[in-house]
């Protein structure tokens, strides 16, 4: 097997053009039967094996710098540097990270998680590489998607300014940016990498200085080049790019190597900023992706031969409960409309948007203004829901605050996957979003337990004349003991009794904590379990009723600035009795890996919380 020859750049250069479409073959095999097995990004990475692999051949990595965007695009790049014989371990709990991790390779300089940064980073890197005297090459390889978030255009603009030797390769496997015009363009991008073509440009460029006629016949040759490119290629993207001071080669077909080595020779050569626009496609080489490259963007195990998903999950997710119930509330509300930020499907909105496609937006990948404009949407007196992950929502912490918040807007927040997000690993978990939200004035926090109370919520949200944040976990699962019944913010649900010791519980937590008072009832000790989705307002009548015994909180976030940590300082602030242990991730970043085996490494499963509360127990009342 070649594949398993190759273990850097350097091997990849070896190879002869025969060998590269074997390596090519070898490599999908590869993607297609690990992910099937693993789940993670496949339709992406099957579009970039060629590229990759013409990355390689040119540039000498890890001298050499590449940024992801998005990183899940990576897969590739980890098997031709070292890591094929992990490669089984992706996305697994100790194994390979499904995006770029700097711990793991040095040839992983930058990490990306969160779409819209690599030509930022890039563009860093290029900088303290000229700072501090040294050379290699800085290149950003970015999904066309990525461009949809203004980050790229804010780096793209500085760059230009400065003209920092850069390269910025724009993956185009699904949105064009410009129209493909086929033939012509073709042509154009050869005459743009040629050496003529640049040794052209730079003798119009100093004749330019020639006294008396130089500036007149440059402006004539190059309003008369322009007028050419424009007429017959239609050149949107080139205007656009040159316009911002970037050289632009393309577009190229990114399964041709030859003619990517070739583009990328010149680019590597060019003293400033360029973008070579290379078109891929996505699942390129396994039908089953090429067909539904959407479903196999980020898919489950699979199938290989059918591509249907190895497990059917038991049942909904409460992404789609939530739009489920959207699309009824909406039948009857025509001011509702959905908001999602490039993850209509990851939301659960593309069933919403089946049905009331006039009233369901997709910003693309710009949560900051999606949050805005929301705000916007609520202050001309429609209702807006913003569906958008946990992780995600981070990216628009000042808009929630300034815009909405503090105007007191009635927008409805969303925040799906919140929690330990499992095997997309420390940049996708959602374990920020209290410590971001709670200290915000006039803004109500939620975190159903389950998909019957998170339809209650959305259902009370109707009524609601203030921001709303409603979080919850991707599973669909619901709690036996918990009741669909109208939901009321400040007021906690006793879920049952106990003499001994009380369990604040939040979210998916509350299920734990059940599981948890089982355990310690077969040593004696009885909890009381209470579900508090109403974390803010919280339920000052219940905290003062649970002051005669010990109580503990829990919950799927970060301690600091967490659920428990709010409930100790209002308790400070009532002079009430305060929560002995506060159950939650330490000050740690999670990895990846499955969700229990992460709720074991947080130590937030129900023996691990049963055995430190019969710890704290035996030691304060001995």
């Amino acid at each position: 097997m070649l594949l398993e020859k190759i273990h850097n750049s350097e091997d990849v250069k070896k190879i002869n053009q025969e060998q590269v479409s074997l390596l090519c073959a070898e490599i999908r095999q590869e993607l297609i039967h690990t992910v099937a097995q693993t789940g993670g990004h496949l339709a992406s990475n099957l579009g970039v094996v060629e590229l990759t692999i013409a990355l390689h051949r040119v540039f000498d990595f890890p001298r050499d710098k590449i940024v992801f965007d998005v990183g899940h695009q990576s897969y590739v790049h980890k098997m031709l540097t070292g890591r094929l014989e992990r490669f089984s371990t992706l996305r697994q709990y100790g194994g390979l990270s499904g995006f770029p991790r700097r711990e793991e390779s040095e040839y992983d300089c930058f990490e990306t998680g969160h779409a819209s940064t690599a030509i930022s980073a890039t563009l860093g890197m290029a900088r303290a590489r000229d700072y501090l005297a040294q050379d290699y090459a800085a290149i950003a390889l970015v999904g066309d998607g990525a461009l949809t978030g203004g980050m790229c255009y804010e780096a793209l603009n500085d760059a230009g300014n400065t003209g920092t030797r850069m390269i910025v390769i724009l993956n185009d496997n699904e949105m064009s940016i410009a129209r493909n015009v086929g033939a012509l363009s073709a042509h154009l991008t050869n005459l743009r990498v040629s050496s003529e073509w640049q040794n052209a440009k730079l003798a119009m460029r100093k004749f330019r200085r020639v006294p008396v006629i130089g500036k007149p016949v440059y402006r004539v040759t190059h309003a008369a080049k322009t007028m050419i490119k424009t007429a017959l290629v239609r050149a949107d993207s080139i205007g656009f790019f040159e316009t911002l001071g970037f050289e632009y080669f393309g577009p190229i077909d990114g399964h041709d190597v030859n003619g990517l080595e070739k583009t990328l020779r010149k680019a590597r050569e060019f003293n400033g900023p360029c973008v070579i626009h290379v078109k891929t496609k996505k699942g390129y080489g396994y039908d089953k992706a090429e067909e539904r490259p959407e479903i196999f963007h980020g898919t489950p195990p699979f199938l290989v031969e059918t591509g249907d998903r190895a497990e059917k999950p038991d049942c909904p997710s409460s992404g789609h409960v939530m739009a489920y119930t959207l699309m009824d509330m909406a039948e009857k509300d025509p001011r509702i409309v959905a908001i999602t930020a490039a993850m209509p499907m990851g939301t659960g909105l593309d069933h919403f948007a089946e049905r009331f496609p006039e009233r369901m937006i997709d910003v693309g990948i710009a949560e900051e203004h999606a949050a805005t404009m929301a705000a916007g949407l609520a202050s001309g007196g429609m209702r807006p829901y913003f569906a958008v992950y946990a992780t995600f929502f981070q990216r628009c912490y000042d808009q929630m605050i300034h815009d909405v918040a503090m105007q007191k807007l009635p927008v409805i927040f969303l925040l799906d996957r919140s929690g330990i997000g499992g095997e997309d690993g420390r940049t996708h978990h959602g374990l920020f979003d209290f410590a971001s939200t709670l200290p915000v004035p006039g803004i109500k926090v939620l975190a159903p337990c389950d998909t019957r109370e998170l339809k209650q919520i959305l259902l009370w949200t109707l009524t609601e004349t203030e921001p709303v944040v409603i979080r919850y976990a991707r599973a669909g699962d619901d709690v036996p003991e918990s009741q669909e019944e109208r939901f009321q913010p400040g007021k906690w649900k006793r879920l049952q009794k106990g003499k001994d010791l009380s369990l604040l519980c939040v979210g998916t937590m509350v299920r734990h904590g059940l599981k948890t008072a089982s355990l310690l009832s077969q040593a004696g000790i009885e909890a009381a379990v209470y579900n508090c989705s109403s974390v803010k307002p919280l339920d000052e009548k219940a905290l003062r009723e649970i002051q005669a015994r010990p109580f503990f909180t829990m919950e799927e976030h970060m301690v600091s600035g967490g659920f428990g940590e709010f409930v100790r300082e209002k308790c400070a602030e009532l002079r009430l009795r305060e929560p002995e242990i506060c159950f939650g991730v330490s000050d740690v970043y999670l990895q990846h890996g499955n969700h229990g085996q992460l709720m074991k490494e947080a130590g937030l499963t129900p023996e691990q919380m049963a055995l430190r509360i019969q710890g704290w127990l035996e030691r304060n009342q001995a």
